[in-house]
């Protein structure tokens, strides 16, 4: 997920670039929503590791 996540940031810088401001912006957004569930299932895996020991 958190590749995918890259992929779409470079997608956006290139078509922000490149002056596609619409294509820029979706891909933004859903690279922010891809990156913040990264991190929700990032905090649960720590702590669900903690709560295993």
């Amino acid at each position: 997920m958190l590749r995918w996540t890259i992929i779409l940031l470079i997608v956006a810088i290139v078509a922000g670039i490149l002056g596609f401001g619409g294509i820029a912006g979706t891909a933004a957004g859903i690279a922010k929503i891809l990156f913040f569930v990264f991190l929700v299932l990032f905090v649960i895996s720590l702590i669900g590791r903690i709560t295993r020991r």
